[in-house]
């Protein structure tokens, strides 16, 4: 069975580490079992908030050889565990990751530190990264800390690729290791290897190169979800320590796609729309790191910095039918610096976060051989976070200053000066229980335009006026941890959280055109109706509510979660949820989900989860279908060959047909409708030595 430590004390427990804990089956012993060892080889790891560790909303659960993750061929197969986030899009060129209803264009998303700045085309993803260069993934449910910053409206996620040092046996100074995948519904196969090795005490370095072959699946009905692609994935890392004091590293990931897609990639089974069924593109992202920790044997300083740039690619080659061909890029520039300090007092610990951060983000857009259009924006900020313990009661304040200089064809180039601050507090009323609550303001200025409308200015009204979105993100909660109840080393996990979001000024994007929802904006005035398209803010403001609840048991052996989330967004004069780019709201029905583990010894280990969606009824009558899924699994290591490891599983067990509700979705036309995949059966092998 697969061993998790979970650090559980009076300082750290927190109500997402323990929801997450409830629903990710693999956890299981991790509260009872801390003496036991611990692996890294792939890890998922869930936080409630990436800002300063050991902050009572702050926890991470690791899930050492989670199956889905293991088997992973798009966000959802793990992501979607979490309560309150879901993966949208079946293909993984249109995977959009939401988070209580807020799509990626108001999350942080963040690739080893690297900001993925920009939304490239509507109808597909904008985070382009294979789960199988993944050993972590950090998830800011909601923005719970000024560390966040803007573009975190939602929250924050924070992809990390593996390391060798996460390889690397005690003593072992090179090692290698080889995967082999295969899934059924879409005949796809995916190979990697991966070299690492530490030559020196002080140097660790890694190279990986993975393929995946991917062929259209079916939904659940046989409907024909068209792919035909073949993707590479290419990871480089080096680290050295100099001295005592000092850590470099550099990093270089590559994720590339190339194939034959719908030329509207959320529309996958939709046939013959303007003579076209399916068209060569080419989906690509680049993302360079360097990176440099300071931390001498003194309390005051552990200083990290952060330079990066990542660039994405979407290229489209419509072999002359039609005006599809494109070539855009979306490139961000960055650099992060960050000190922690710990200082104790007379009057409690204190540990201090103070940043600064500067990031520029840049469109390109050739169309059909026209002349290259650019946009491009840039922010710089400053922020001072304060973990303050007084014995049972931690409080956090913080502070954060973002000067914020526009995209020039969106909104004129405005420079926007903005100052937020946020306030958590938790109290231990009992051993292992604790009450929480926090208050977070936020702030979101204007993004690139949609890097595919890029023109110039060209038929597009600047809008001088837009005002950046701000608001406030507000939770509440309770967990506690109950041990030893029926058997020795047992534990039971509950946890209850209520949020409430406000977004005022919400930007949304009007396109011309006859079709409903498209009514232009006027040229000269901005005004809806016109022939020109362009951002403007909704004339009402938005809050979000929701409640999520967990309950886990586990023991060494045994694992049962129970978890429940709920979120409902609704505009203070219609009544109407928040839009989507999907085509309709951006609200998802209830969700419940059940998960159970179980080692039957060394070798064999056995999970079931189940997955219920409600339905649910927006305010203008539309109904998003219920739908219940149901993935077995079983992983298998046979003791008379060290380091070998198989896993087959079943996904859509009983092959449901049913979207996600982060999808596109229109019930009453299936072709305009991402209908996620029927049943999959998927094996992989494992060899590490």
């Amino acid at each position: 069975m697969r061993e998790v430590k979970l650090p559980i004390s009076s300082n750290q427990l927190t109500v997402l580490s323990m929801g997450v804990a409830a629903i990710l089956w693999t956890q299981a012993a991790s509260a009872a079992a801390e003496d036991m060892p611990s692996t890294t080889l792939q890890t998922i790891t869930v936080t409630a908030n990436t800002s300063v560790r050991e902050n009572v909303q702050e926890d991470s659960v690791y899930i050492d050889n989670y199956t889905p993750a293991a088997q992973a061929s798009h966000l959802s197969d793990f992501l979607d565990v979490i309560p309150g986030v879901e993966v949208g899009g079946t293909s993984s060129v249109n995977q959009r990751v939401r988070v209580r209803g807020l799509d990626d264009t108001n999350l942080k998303v963040t690739v080893d530190g690297a900001r993925q700045e920009g939304a490239m085309f509507y109808h597909m993803g904008d985070i382009t990264i294979d789960p199988d260069l993944l050993k972590q993934a950090e998830v800011a449910v909601g923005n719970n800390s000024v560390t966040l910053g803007n573009d975190a409206i939602g929250g924050a996620v924070a992809f990390e690729t593996v390391d060798a040092v996460d390889l690397l046996e005690p003593g072992q100074k090179v090692g290698a290791k080889l995967h082999a995948g295969y899934a059924s519904n879409n005949d796809e196969l995916l190979t990697s290897a991966t070299v690492y090795g530490a030559p020196t005490d002080n140097i660790d370095l890694l190279a990986y190169y993975g393929k995946r072959d991917t062929d259209s699946g079916e939904d659940g009905d046989g409907r024909e979800l068209y792919e035909d692609s073949e993707s590479e994935n290419i990871l480089l890392k080096a680290g050295a320590y100099i001295g005592d004091d000092h850590h470099v590293g550099a990093s270089f990931s590559r994720t590339e796609k190339e194939g034959v897609f719908p030329f509207r990639p959320d529309f996958p089974s939709l046939p013959n729309s303007r003579g076209l069924d399916v068209i060569p593109q080419e989906i690509k992202r680049d993302t360079y790191t360097l990176d440099h920790n300071f931390n001498p044997a003194n309390s005051l300083i552990d200083v990290d910095t952060t330079v990066y740039q990542t660039e994405t690619q979407i290229l489209r080659d419509s072999e002359d039918v039609g005006n599809f061909d494109f070539d855009a890029k979306v490139k961000t520039t960055g650099v992060k610096i960050e000190n922690t300090s710990v200082i104790d007092t007379n009057n409690g610990r204190h540990k201090l976060i103070v940043g600064a951060e500067h990031y520029e983000k840049e469109s390109e857009m050739a169309r059909d051989g026209s002349a290259t259009a650019n946009d491009d924006a840039n922010n710089t900020s400053v922020y001072l976070e304060d973990q303050w313990q007084i014995g049972k009661l931690t409080l956090t304040p913080g502070v954060r200053y973002d000067r914020y200089e526009s995209p020039k064809f969106v909104a004129g180039g405005s420079t926007y000066d903005n100052v937020v601050g946020a306030l958590a507090a938790s109290y231990e009323i009992a051993p292992r229980t604790q009450v929480f609550a926090s208050y977070t303001e936020l702030f979101n200025g204007p993004d690139l335009g949609q890097t595919v409308f890029n023109s110039n200015g060209e038929g597009v009204y600047v809008n001088n006026d837009l005002k950046p979105e701000e608001g406030y993100n507000s939770e509440v909660g309770v967990a506690t941890t109950l041990r030893d109840l029926t058997i020795a080393d047992d534990a039971l996990q509950l946890s209850a959280k209520y949020f409430r979001s406000n977004i005022e000024n919400y930007q949304q994007f009007m396109r011309t055109g006859s079709r409903p929802g498209r009514f232009g904006i006027d040229c000269e005035t901005g005004a809806i109706g016109g022939d020109c398209q362009g951002m403007f803010n909704s004339d009402e403001d938005y809050k979000i509510d929701g409640v999520e609840l967990a309950a886990n048991y586990t023991t060494r052996d045994f694992g049962m979660g129970l978890s429940y989330s709920r979120a409902r967004s609704e505009g203070d004069k219609t009544g109407n949820s928040i839009p989507s780019v999907s085509g309709s709201g951006a609200d998802s029905g209830d969700r419940y989900m059940v998960n159970l583990d179980y080692a039957a010894n060394d070798m064999v280990d056995l999970g079931w989860r189940s997955t219920y969606v409600a339905s649910i009824t927006d305010n203008q009558g539309e109904t998003k279908p219920s739908y219940d899924v149901h993935d077995v699994y079983v992983n298998y290591s046979p003791r008379q060959f060290d380091g070998l490891k198989a896993t087959v599983g079943v996904y859509n067990l009983f092959d449901e047909t049913y979207a996600s509700h982060a999808s596109r979705l229109n019930t009453a036309d299936a072709t305009a409708t991402d209908f996620e995949m029927g049943r999959n059966i998927k094996t992989s092998l494992t060899y590490q030595f």
